[in-house]
């Protein structure tokens, strides 16, 4: 079945364009282009009022599509922000001791790998970077402030499946256990049910969610990190009658809050969440479309040469294939002059299946790969 329909602008814009780079940006749905407008309306309508709304119903409502899909007992765990990178500040900033000792995977993304650099630099951090696959061990037997983790590794696609073992070591007073869903939200089905009251978790709406920029948010379990260093005036929302001088939080989520954010992107967070309802399209079954299209690439046999850093298996799988050779960055360059969007890392060429493919867009990607090696 295809699903181009709900994508009829995107696609639209450049009818020519092959874009296999959903898990880089994801093609926005029709549905975000009327979350988009309703957000201008709003704010139109309501002027100063509207964040009465935001705070409130558009709030709520992105709230519970988000513990609804990661099956979270308590929506008001959630805060939202314009991008994942001012929760790890935020959360940074919340640990007491300096330097704050970090364990994290060595295949953390730029954003997250960046700020640790520099803040090993500045001596406020002491960073351990493993292979996933030692992890856990690792996390057993060292003394860390945070724990760090991706769900699903953007460089390889590698599923990271300890997470309830890694759960098992976080504590209130420390070391307090991040998973970055950044790749997992709305690509792997989730459930943080059983151990939602000891880890944080953060992804965002750019990819998987096809909401674009501005809707990331952040789970943070109750009694964690109660009083963030790095805090805007919105962590306070709720008691803004304080006396001056008092640093008064948010009994909840709401406590990592910055300052003034633009809010349009929770309104299309929250548009594209109801098509999905709409049209039956839980992760599941977009996950099932996309390993179908997947299996159809790979039975084309191409890219011999390369090395599949993913192979498809029977239990859950990344949004995009992840090929290792030494031609990736050729290859890449190849493609996009043929106007097929792809992107490529050192040596690893990803190629991301979305909602938004069919049978025939594989075929046409497939064709011309083969005339090209």
């Amino acid at each position: 079945m295809s699903w181009r329909h709900l994508f009829s602008k995107s696609l639209a814009a450049d009818p020519d364009r092959l874009h296999f780079a959903a898990h880089s940006h994801h093609l926005w749905p029709d549905a975000s282009h009327d979350g988009h407008m309703a957000a201008w309306q709003d704010a139109a309508v309501l002027a100063d009022h509207k964040w009465d709304k935001v705070m409130g119903p558009v709030w709520s409502e992105a709230q519970q599509h988000v513990a609804d899909e990661l099956n979270l007992p308590d929506p008001a765990t959630l805060c939202f922000a314009p991008n994942t990178h001012d929760f790890i500040v935020r959360l940074l900033s919340a640990i007491p001791e300096r330097p704050a000792k970090v364990l994290a995977t060595d295949g953390e993304f730029h954003s997250f790998r960046r700020q640790m650099t520099r803040w090993v630099e500045s001596g406020d951090v002491v960073l351990e970077a493993v292979p996933a696959g030692n992890l856990l061990e690792t996390a057993r037997s060292g003394d860390y402030d945070l724990i760090f983790a991706s769900h699903v590794l953007f460089n390889s696609g590698m599923i990271v499946s300890e997470l309830d073992q890694l759960a098992a070591l976080s504590q209130p007073e420390g070391p307090w256990v991040v998973i970055d869903g950044y790749h997992g939200f709305m690509a792997i089905e989730t459930d943080l049910s059983p151990i939602a009251d000891r880890v944080f978790y953060l992804a965002g709406g750019y990819k998987y969610a096809m909401a674009g920029e501005g809707a990331c948010f952040l789970h943070a379990p109750h009694g964690f990190a109660e009083r963030p260093a790095v805090t805007g005036w919105y962590a306070a929302f709720d008691d803004l009658a304080l006396a001056p001088g008092d640093v008064g939080y948010a009994p909840d989520g709401r406590r990592f809050l910055g300052s003034t954010f633009d809010p349009s992107g929770l309104y299309r967070f929250n548009a594209v969440q109801e098509m999905l309802k709409s049209e039956g399209l839980a992760t599941a079954a977009i996950s099932e479309h996309v390993a179908v299209l997947q299996a159809q690439f790979l039975e084309s046999g191409l890219l011999t040469g390369f090395e599949l850093l993913n192979p498809l298996g029977d239990g859950q799988h990344a949004r995009f294939l992840a090929f290792r050779g030494e031609t990736a960055p050729w290859l890449h360059e190849m493609l996009a002059n043929q106007n097929i969007v792809t992107d490529v890392r050192g040596d690893v060429l990803r190629i991301g299946f979305a909602l938004y493919h069919d049978h025939a867009d594989v075929k046409r990607l497939t064709k011309i790969i083969g005339k090209l090696i």
